[in-house]
């Protein structure tokens, strides 16, 4: 989608980022979200995620809460209705999004007019960069290795190890980062230059201590 679009759609604030072609799993049973996925249900159409500053993902009378003003469009993949009261769903990132205005409607649901942001432009990863593709493509091995199917895995297949956005936006959802980092992380537009900023935090983690505790 690399084009400007402007649509309207309602938010989930969550204490978590998703990014672009990233899993996120999800129960639900706020009353305000059970009649959303409905209606996303219904029309087929995506919610917005937006990482949370101050506040709860719960809401709390009286409580304040600010999130970012980047976001990415979650497009339900999975559907489960348990009970009336609790669904379970599972989502995958499309395109990110920056909020234009948006609103608290009286059921606690926030809506907004947001503007679509180009999707990355797809660049190969320069040597100098390889550890962070070589050590996630060890950590997948690992996974799978340990016997965690496909379904389970963090990400879906393919896995685009030579491509700097997807490098890097599978090592942010995987590393503790800050709400702070995430937002920052999550609206580059440069690829390579997200995939850098990953790469520094990996070397101050140490990349073989993640491979060897993974």
């Amino acid at each position: 989608m690399n084009f400007t679009e402007f649509l309207t759609l309602p938010l989930f604030p969550l204490g978590t980022t998703l990014y672009p072609e990233g899993i996120l799993n999800l129960k639900i049973f706020e009353i305000r979200y059970l009649d959303m996925i409905k209606t996303c249900v219904r029309e087929q159409t995506p919610f917005g995620v937006v990482t949370i500053d101050q506040g709860s993902e719960v809401r709390v009378p009286n409580e304040s809460i600010s999130f970012a003003r980047i976001g990415t469009f979650a497009n339900i993949t999975h559907f489960d209705a348990i009970e009336p009261s609790l669904f379970v769903v599972q989502c995958q990132g499309g395109a990110r999004f920056t909020i234009r205005a948006c609103e608290r409607k009286k059921n606690g649901l926030w809506i907004a007019d947001v503007e679509t942001m180009d999707d990355d432009v797809s660049m190969v990863i320069p040597p100098e960069l390889k550890a962070a593709s070589e050590t996630l493509g060890k950590v997948i091995q690992s996974m799978t290795a340990k016997g965690i199917s496909a379904e389970q895995m963090p990400f879906t297949a393919p896995y685009l190890l030579n491509d700097c956005g997807w490098v890097a936006n599978r090592w942010c959802e995987l590393l503790p980062l800050s709400a702070g980092q995430r937002e920052h992380l999550l609206g580059l537009a440069n690829p390579r230059l997200r995939l850098d900023l990953v790469n520094d935090i990996l070397e101050e983690i140490g990349i073989s201590n993640i491979h060897n505790n993974s």
